[in-house]
């Protein structure tokens, strides 16, 4: 395997992740390395049309989670896999664990079916570098309040992104040696700084 490496961007809606991968793609691109930037769901033509049904289409928990990974599974055969085998460095705006956090913290599905997904569509393939940005649900909320028209998972109520954020920290403990938390209730320069210095040790 040649040097490259697949950085995943994550957190609640307002956490403010989707900020910063500019600054972090700059960085990649300035240290010599060729980026893929891209994002979930979508990242395909047929990922895109799945996030449009995905974000904005009522349905049942377990199409919602089946869609999440069907679109997953066409990223990673037509972006993922293919940028990292020709040695290119993958930045992507979520990946499985937001499936984890979003389908089982919020809503509730039984982990163990994100685990089954999880090991049919990628067994071989998790993240180098999980960014998860945390922020106090409060501050997220008014943050997507000052923002675009919401789609239905930022819709959703307080206690569902208390769950989902609960959820994501239980995953850094669960993997530590992937995750790094990024408290974004700071200023940009100063999480700035802490994204060069995780870079930079890379």
């Amino acid at each position: 395997m040649k040097s490259a490496k697949f950085i995943t961007f994550e957190g609640i809606d307002g956490a403010g992740k989707s900020t910063h991968i500019p600054y972090v793609v700059s960085l990649l691109e300035s240290a010599g390395h060729h980026v893929v930037c891209t994002r979930e769901p979508g990242g395909t033509a047929l990922g895109e049309q799945l996030r449009s049904l995905l974000l904005h289409q009522a349905m049942d928990l377990e199409t919602e989670a089946l869609l999440m990974f069907a679109a997953r599974r066409e990223h990673i055969a037509q972006v993922i896999a293919p940028a990292l085998e020709r040695g290119d460095w993958v930045v992507s705006d979520r990946f499985t664990d937001a499936s984890f956090a979003y389908q089982g913290g919020g809503r509730k599905l039984n982990v163990s079916k994100l685990e089954s997904l999880e090991q049919w569509v990628h067994p071989n393939l998790q993240p180098d570098l999980t960014l998860l940005f945390d922020v106090p649900v409060n501050v997220a909320r008014a943050r997507l309040d000052a923002a675009r028209d919401p789609d239905k998972f930022e819709r959703e109520q307080k206690a569902f992104f208390e769950n989902t954020r609960a959820e994501y920290m239980r995953r850094a403990a669960q993997f530590p040696n992937r995750f790094r938390v990024i408290n974004s209730d700071r200023e940009i320069p100063i999480i700035q700084k802490e994204l060069a210095d995780i870079i930079a040790s890379l």
